[in-house]
């Protein structure tokens, strides 16, 4: 896992080398796919940067025990290093989540539909409802909802309802919403 991670972190020092270089910035498209490559590696190169740096004081601490010093702070580095190794311990297991393979299709748009089922006008207000929370939580993640075609009740609930959902990641956290 770490020689991944070291790779990963060389590739992100080398995208940002590339996209510092002005022949580079002269070429949009390639720019951009640098840009992008770059964005996903971000979060992982952060992290490792993080595990790299608590080992790193681990090492120090654990030094510390091996030197003949004052009890007052040995008991203080064997406190610390139980605290780095619960941090790193979850460190490691955000870095295992974050290099995970990921579903090519996470960052493409989703167009739902919400249909109003048997139940007369509570099903199309509840149909309403579920419109409403979905382009609700849409704003929060900063989507952006586009309704394609609504079909109302004559009391305000809805029939049918089809709308597209745009943004980054919206395929990842919407894919498995379905009903029937």
């Amino acid at each position: 896992m770490f020689t991944k991670l070291e790779e990963v972190e060389k590739r992100y020092n080398h995208l940002n080398d590339q996209m510092s270089d002005p022949k580079v910035i002269a070429r949009q498209q390639e720019f951009q796919q640098y840009a992008r490559e770059h964005s996903e590696l971000a979060p992982v190169v952060a992290e490792y940067r993080v595990y790299k740096k608590i080992q790193s004081e681990l090492e120090n601490n654990q030094k510390i025990l091996e030197e003949d010093v004052d009890e007052e702070i040995l008991i203080m580095a064997r406190e610390e290093i139980i605290d780095l190794r619960k941090k790193m311990a979850s460190v490691e297991q955000k870095i295992k989540i974050m290099i995970l393979p990921r579903d090519p299709r996470d960052e493409r748009s989703v167009i739902m539909e919400i249909r109003a089922g048997t139940g007369g006008e509570e099903a199309s207000l509840f149909a309403l409802d579920l419109f409403r929370m979905y382009t609700r939580y849409a704003e929060t993640k900063k989507w952006k909802s586009e309704i394609l075609s609504q079909s109302e009740t004559g009391k305000g609930g809805l029939k049918e309802v089809i709308f597209n959902i745009q943004g980054k990641g919206v395929y990842s956290k919407l894919k498995y919403e379905g009903g029937t």
